[in-house]
């Protein structure tokens, strides 16, 4: 494996295991903050490490039209809509449901990417592993999938809308957004976010119980730095670089993750279902790689 591929590598293995600890931070977070003003308190935090890292690295914000549009659009249709819908839907529907419903953001990918970029090659490898990844997310979640479908609908459609923001957001990026660096990218949006979710969190949600103490300065400061500066730069940088499809993919494998950090640290239950769906999730993401796969021993054979 050369550099740039091990990079890659790297990259994409770093998000999935992030994103699936943010969870289990956002959890706690929410014993000290309530959910939208706790996400803008998250974006502000992510702000201001954009502007100190854009500095140290000497990363100058791009202000064509093309990086200005890109801004506005990420902001609203990446950040502040998605986010917000999430959180307002969790008060209605179990987290299972969430999980089964938000890891339709794969086959969305596919869809948008058909519509959008008649180029971009969607082989049935990639479909038939895609499928395998959500039958294995449906078994890990399938004893926290209670659902009351008339009360439940708006909170599952809300779901649903956000995993389709978010799919067409990468197909958006994918086709506009390579002149952009990652960090410049994600400066603006993320403060855009911070401007609504914030002030919309203290008019409209109960601030009664909002405490600035040790849990919530960690919360905030990991899920700024870690969760949204690191993933979101790393995110848009394999973007330029794989296949959208498959980078796609680590919506099955950060709830894996997830999971097991619940599992580890906060004693959860682990089942075999979890384990039956963590294999099929795993077998999926090698299904959907096997053209690559194919190609890399390919190439190693022929340098015997």
């Amino acid at each position: 494996m050369n550099t740039g591929s091990l990079k890659i590598a790297l990259g994409f293995t770093a998000i999935c295991a992030i994103w699936g600890s943010t969870w289990l931070v956002i959890k706690l977070s929410l014993d000290s903050m309530p959910p939208v003003f706790s996400g803008g308190m998250r974006f502000l935090a992510a702000t201001f490490f954009f502007l100190l890292i854009m500095r140290l690295n000497h990363v100058k914000l791009q202000y064509d039209s093309t990086a200005i549009k890109l801004y506005v659009f990420m902001g609203i249709f990446s950040f502040v809509l998605p986010f917000g819908l999430v959180y307002w839907a969790e008060q209605f529907i179990a987290t299972g449901l969430t999980s089964v419903l938000f890891t339709t953001y794969p086959f969305l990918v596919i869809l948008f990417s058909r519509l959008a970029l008649p180029g971009e090659r969607v082989g049935i490898f990639k479909i038939l592993g895609t499928i395998t990844g959500f039958i294995g997310i449906f078994f890990i979640f399938a004893d926290d999938m209670s659902m009351d479908f008339d009360r439940d609908i708006w909170g599952m459609l809300a779901i649903l809308l956000s995993s389709a923001l978010q799919a067409g957001t990468t197909v958006i990026i994918k086709k506009h957004g390579k002149p952009l660096n990652p960090l410049s990218m994600n400066l603006v949006p993320v403060a855009i976010a911070a401007v609504v979710m914030i002030p919309f969190g203290l008019l409209f949600e109960d601030t009664s119980q909002l405490n600035f103490d040790l849990n919530a300065l960690f919360s905030v400061s990991y899920l700024g730095l870690v969760g949204t500066v690191a993933t979101f730069s790393t995110y848009y940088w394999l973007l330029k670089r794989m296949d959208m499809v498959i980078l796609s993919l680590n919506a099955f494998i950060s709830p894996i993750i997830a999971i097991f950090l619940g599992w580890f640290i906060l004693s959860e239950n682990f089942t075999g279902n979890d384990i039956t769906g963590s294999i099929l999730v795993l077998s999926g993401l090698l299904l959907a790689n096997t053209r690559g796969l194919k190609n890399y021993f390919n190439r190693k054979n022929a340098l015997v």
